[in-house]
């Protein structure tokens, strides 16, 4: 890991894989981190791949909340441009997924496809999320833990194999960077902007998903002409870490299909 140090802002990020290797961005989900990616980037050694810690989050810094969502597509941009990566395909989740529609509607020339897994053009409303926030100031992420466990992990959540290292990663999030990427999530809606993307798209839903169910994923995917769909069953809002295995196996056939292997 390397940090990217941009004039008002150093965010942590990781490039591994082969020089010539077919470049892939995976942007993590809020009150994770760059290691939510661990086992797909081990499973797929052929690619060039760029992890960031979001703003806010892992090794990143940490400016006061509230943060925009452009500002979040501009530091992704950024740190692809740093590191000299063009064509990519950008794989993004939850909030991770904003940011991926966001970067490839400004700048096609950095992004060829596009995978959105459990994300959607509009995450819940902004009234849940000032909720959420002002909870989350008032007692830290403490008081919110099981209630967001429950939403990524499903009816079983208690007894998720996953559960452990999700909830070690949330709390070991600032509190201050989870506002301020909330605050953009609460302010975010994308579906007129997302239906102008003509590129080679993915949507991925986990079946026990309760922060972004199948129907919404689904419903995001219908707004790119083309696009594909995948539902991951015994998996909830983070399959990648919950069945990586399933999960690469759906995107790996997604990226032989558009050419990008």
């Amino acid at each position: 890991m390397a940090p990217v140090i941009l004039p008002d802002l150093r965010l942590n990020a990781e490039l591994s894989g082969p020089a010539d290797g077919a470049p892939l961005v995976l942007l993590h989900a809020l009150g994770t981190n760059l290691t939510l990616w661990d086992e797909v980037a081990a499973l797929l050694p052929r690619h060039r791949i760029l992890r960031i810690d979001m703003r806010g989050h892992g090794q990143s810094d940490v400016p006061p909340a509230p943060y925009a969502m452009g500002q979040l597509v501009r530091d992704a941009e950024r740190v692809i441009v740093h590191f000299g990566l063009t064509e990519t395909v950008v794989a993004g989740v939850s909030i991770g997924g904003l940011i991926a529609q966001g970067l490839a509607v400004k700048r096609l020339d950095l992004v060829r496809g596009l995978v959105l897994s459990n994300t959607a053009a509009r995450i819940g409303t902004a009234e849940t999320w000032k909720a959420r926030i002002a909870e989350v100031r008032k007692g830290g992420l403490g008081p919110v833990m099981d209630a967001t466990m429950q939403r990524w992990l499903g009816r079983g959540w208690a007894s998720a194999p996953a559960l452990p290292r999700l909830r070690a990663m949330m709390a070991a999030t600032d509190p201050e960077g989870w506002m301020g990427c909330a605050a953009a999530i609460a302010g975010t809606d994308f579906y007129e902007t997302t239906a102008t993307l003509r590129l080679p798209a993915l949507a991925i839903a986990g079946a026990n998903d309760g922060s972004t169910p199948a129907d919404l994923v689904r419903e995001t995917a219908d707004l790119i002409p083309g696009s594909r769909f995948r539902l991951i069953r015994d998996a909830g809002h983070l399959p990648m870490a919950e069945r990586p295995a399933e999960y690469v196996a759906v995107l790996a056939s997604f990226l032989d299909a558009i050419g990008h292997g």
